[in-house]
């Protein structure tokens, strides 16, 4: 029973996983307001009904491939400090990992740009359920884990919370997704982490 078990379960993994596969694939030749769900479910080479056992829309879809990114960066931040790597170093390089997910896969930014709006609106406001759409997960909290850790090895300042700091961070991949000047993204996410990491130096 206990295999049999095993292969269901694995066979539903493999499903959803190629679900999202082949949305990846139609999102970026095709963009997401042009992909329906039957385009998906053909490119999977499965029946649209079967879309439905794990996502309740296209946008449940989308936000399912956003939690992927947030994990695959929290991973890279967790092994980073788990070999002791400098606090800025590890921040810097959870951030260039963001943006190259966020770069390459613009079909998200949506999402991300929608969760950074939501947290910015009082803790009991219900304008994301009167949308009725979800809220999509957020960088801050693999950020806010990152700081800590630089605080508590001396390499950023404490006067500063770590939830001031993260915010900072966050907004720069805001502001490099709306940004109209002539660098790239990631090259525009960069210079001002390179910037931040500076004033975030402790002082004495």
């Amino acid at each position: 029973m206990a295999t049999l078990m095993g292969r269901r379960e694995r066979k539903k993994l493999q499903s959803k996983q190629t679900i999202m596969e082949a949305a990846i694939e139609k999102f970026q030749s095709d963009g997401v307001r042009e992909t329906s769900i039957a385009d998906i479910m053909t490119a999977a080479g499965l029946g649209i009904g079967t879309f439905y056992n794990y996502f309740e829309s296209k946008e449940a879809l989308l936000l399912s491939l956003l939690e992927q990114a947030v994990e695959q960066t929290r991973t890279v931040s967790q092994q980073l400090m788990a070999e002791k790597i400098s606090a800025p170093e590890v921040l810097s390089n959870v951030m260039l990992t963001a943006a190259q997910h966020l770069d390459e896969n613009r079909y998200v930014l949506p999402l991300f740009l929608r969760a950074a709006e939501a947290a910015g609106q009082p803790k009991d406001s219900s304008a994301s359920e009167k949308s009725g759409h979800v809220v999509a997960p957020e960088f801050k909290t693999v950020f806010v884990d990152i700081v800590r850790y630089g605080q508590e090895r001396g390499e950023f300042r404490t006067d500063v919370s770590p939830e001031i700091m993260t915010e900072m961070f966050h907004s720069i991949l805001q502001a490099a997704a709306f940004s109209t000047l002539p660098v790239t993204f990631i090259e525009n996410v960069k210079t001002k982490v390179e910037l931040l990491l500076t004033g975030m130096e402790p002082r004495g």
